[in-house]
This record gives structure tokens, C-alpha cells and sequence, in this order.
């Protein structure tokens, strides 16, 4: 894993396993001290001042950084900085037995493989679990049993508790199931519910275990059970995805699901567009921690022209993929911060991924050269004071209070 292949031997990809950066790290600011002048530094005002001076962009990393504390400092008065309360978010993951409700869960937020899922038992009512997303999002997520007695109980006695405040509902149809018309009826039943308890909620229809079927007949299959389910979808207008546990579809749901419950998501996609100017970057992805899925991504006009659509959710799918392999052979804890630092670079691009924040990792796609690879490496650390505040915002007010005390 830590092993480096030279440019005249071809590409080279590094991981660093290590959370502390050490002489690496040094080594790459050492580097992008030298070439500061030739590639502009972030700098969070750079799309708010369009009166920018020349002697502005050549001022040296040094300035660049006490920049960035002073206007940390100055924020700290500001009504932004004040903790914010946690954002709570009630997600319902419903759908009848045997559907996968409880694999997918355990894929995205448990680090399992899809192999490993076929251990898992069925759901006894309700499995409720807290998962922090970013800094001040916490999904309330309540897997719900699909056996008959558990459904006709939310439908009954428990009714008012179980649809209540419910921010999201996600359901799972199985695309093999052979009482699809019930299916329907406990879907009609239960959307009646929402709209009466949680009208303002959003609802993801998950088509799932498509690999199953022939892929001929995949895209019919599809799109008539959809149409089936949005006649019983009363007044939501949900939204709906092909899902399989084999395939990156499930990490392309689970993001856009994610990607809309963001409370911050405008400011960090604002930050995200400016940090990949100044990078001089194709592409930017900024991921989740621990499931890995794309909270916010921006792309260059060269970066745009990617073909590869569903580029996002493979390299969600990989990452994952390699974290488990990292955990396996290092002997870490799944859920454990696997690498601090991944470096690729090939003849016609470089990538990396870092640590980014508390929450975050960053990836970053740049053209070939040393010298752009590590400035923006430099840079990209630099830029981490001011995503923090986005990503956690409630931990940062609190220890500013702290200090000011």
C-alpha cells in the first residue's frame, strides 16, 4: 500500500495510512512553497471582491494562511457562529420482508459488503438508529419490520408514532415479489398515513434487487412498476431509483437521498465551486466519512465533458471497496479512518484524496505536473478551516465560546 512506483517507471499511486502527515507532508509544503507564486492560493473572499490586485495573487502562502485565521477571527462575533441545534431528520425505510431494506442500510452506513449481507436475519419491528451526517445532521432512521403483523401494527395502534415528524419515507419493492398488488395496497395504506400525520415529507421509491432480471427486460420491468406506484402515490410526487446491492445504483439513490436532507448543502457547494477555481481542478468531490457517498461535487468545463455518468457512485463503490480491503489486512476496525492521504498520478491526470474535515474526505482531479499537484494538495489543506464551519458548525460555535470564556 505504501509503495511508489518513479514516473520513469510509469504511473504511481501512494496511500498513506498514517493520520498524522509527518515528513510527507512537510516534503509536499516544502514544494509548494517554491511554486506559490505560480499558482493562485485559496482564499474563501476570492468570488466576493472582483477588485482583486495583482499584488493580491502573488502575495506568498504565509499571507495566504494568516488571511484565513484573520477572517476566522472576525466571524467568530457573527450570529453564524453561534452553535447551531442539530439538525434531525426522521427517515422511515419501509417495504415488506425479504425486500433488502436492512442489507442496503448495512452496506451504506455499516460498512458491510454485499456478500456479507446474506447474514443478516429479518427486521423485528423496529430497528432505530442514529446516523451523524456531516457536522449538525442526524438521521433518526427507523428500518421497519415488513412482516404482515409488524405492517398492519404501524397502520393501527401505532399509527400516530410511527408517521409522525417523518422528514423522509424510503420504500423498497422487491422487483421479483409475486404479490406486487398487495405490495400496492400496504403502499397505498401507508402513504395514506404520511399524508396524514407528515404531508410536507419527501418519498424515494427503491425498485431493488434488479440485478435479478434479464437485462432485456430490465428497463420495461422498471418503468411499469413505477408508474403503477406513482398512481398510488395520492398527492407526493416521490422519486425513483433501479437499486441493487451488486452495483454502484445503490450509492447513486443513497447520495441523492443524502444530497437533499443537507441543511447547508447551498454555502458548501458555493465554497466547493471556489476551492476548485483555485485549485485549477477538473474535478472536486467532497464525500462523507463513513459511508462515502457524495455530499457535493463540482466540475471544470473539461471536467463536465467526463462520459462516464455514473462516475460518482463507482468511485463511491470503490472507495468502500478498498477501505474494507485496508481494515482486512491492516487488522482495523470497518467503521476505523482507513487512510489520511491517496495519491494516483498517470500521464494524462492526478488525483488525490485527503482527510478533509471532521466529516469529509476530499477528491480532487487535476491535469499532470508535480508542481500544480503539490500546490493544490497545500491549498486544499488550507481550505479545511473554512469547510469546518459548514460541516460542524454547532462543535466549532461551542468551542469558540469556550475559548472566548
Amino acid at each position: 500500500m505504501g509503495q511508489e512506483v518513479s514516473e520513469e517507471q510509469g504511473p504511481s499511486a501512494r496511500a498513506d495510512t498514517s493520520t498524522a502527515g509527518g515528513s510527507k507532508l512537510t516534503s509536499l509544503i516544502a514544494q509548494a512553497r517554491a511554486s506559490a507564486n505560480a499558482i493562485p492560493r485559496y482564499d474563501p473572499a476570492y468570488h466576493s471582491s472582483s477588485s482583486a490586485s495583482d499584488s493580491d495573487d502573488s502575495s506568498d502562502l504565509d499571507r495566504t494562511m494568516d488571511n484565513l485565521n484573520l477572517q476566522d477571527e472576525n466571524s467568530a462575533s457573527s450570529p453564524a457562529a453561534e452553535p447551531r441545534k442539530q439538525k434531525k431528520k426522521k427517515v422511515l425505510l419501509m417495504g415488506k420482508s425479504g425486500s433488502g431494506k436492512s442489507s442496503m442500510r448495512s452496506i451504506i452506513f455499516s460498512n458491510y459488503v454485499a456478500r456479507d449481507t446474506r447474514r443478516l436475519g429479518a427486521t423485528i419491528d423496529v430497528d432505530l438508529s442514529h446516523v451523524k451526517f456531516l457536522g449538525n445532521l442526524t438521521l433518526n432512521l427507523w428500518d421497519c419490520g415488513g412482516q404482515d403483523a409488524f405492517m398492519e401494527n404501524y397502520l393501527s395502534q401505532q399509527r400516530q408514532h410511527v408517521f409522525s415528524n417523518v422528514g423522509v419515507l424510503i420504500y423498497v419493492f422487491d422487483i421479483e415479489s409475486r404479490d406486487f398488488d398487495r405490495d400496492l395496497l400496504t403502499y397505498r395504506s401507508i402513504i395514506t398515513a404520511l399524508s396524514q400525520f407528515s404531508p410536507t415529507s419527501s418519498i424515494y421509491i427503491l425498485v431493488h434487487k434488479m440485478d435479478l432480471i434479464v437485462p432485456q427486460q430490465r428497463e420495461e420491468l422498471y418503468t411499469n412498476h413505477v408508474q403503477l406506484i406513482r398512481s398510488k402515490s395520492e398527492s407526493f410526487d416521490p422519486v425513483a431509483f433501479a437499486t441493487s446491492i451488486w452495483d454502484q445504483s445503490l450509492y447513486k439513490a443513497w447520495a441523492e437521498i443524502i444530497h437533499d436532507l443537507v441543511p447547508n448543502l447551498a454555502e458548501i457547494e458555493q465554497h466547493l465551486s471556489s476551492l476548485g477555481i483555485l485549485l485549477q481542478a477538473e474535478e472536486v468531490l467532497l464525500f462523507e466519512r463513513s459511508s462515502f457517498l457524495v455530499v457535493s461535487s463540482w466540475a471544470s468545463e473539461v471536467g463536465a465533458m467526463n462520459p462516464t455518468t455514473d462516475r460518482f457512485e463507482r468511485l463511491s463503490n470503490i472507495i468502500k471497496n478498498f477501505k474494507q480491503s485496508t481494515s482486512r489486512f491492516t487488522g482495523t476496525p470497518k467503521s476505523a479512518e482507513q487512510f489520511s492521504l491517496f495519491e494516483l498520478k498517470m500521464v494524462v491526470f492526478s488525483v488525490f484524496i485527503v482527510k478533509f474535515t471532521t466529516n469529509t474526505y476530499l477528491l480532487v482531479v487535476l491535469p499532470p505536473g508535480e508542481e500544480r499537484f503539490n500546490c493544490a494538495l497545500e491549498n486544499a489543506r488550507l481550505a479545511v478551516k473554512e469547510f469546518e464551519s459548514l460541516d460542524s458548525p454547532a462543535r466549532r460555535g461551542v468551542e469558540r465560546g469556550a475559548g472566548e470564556a
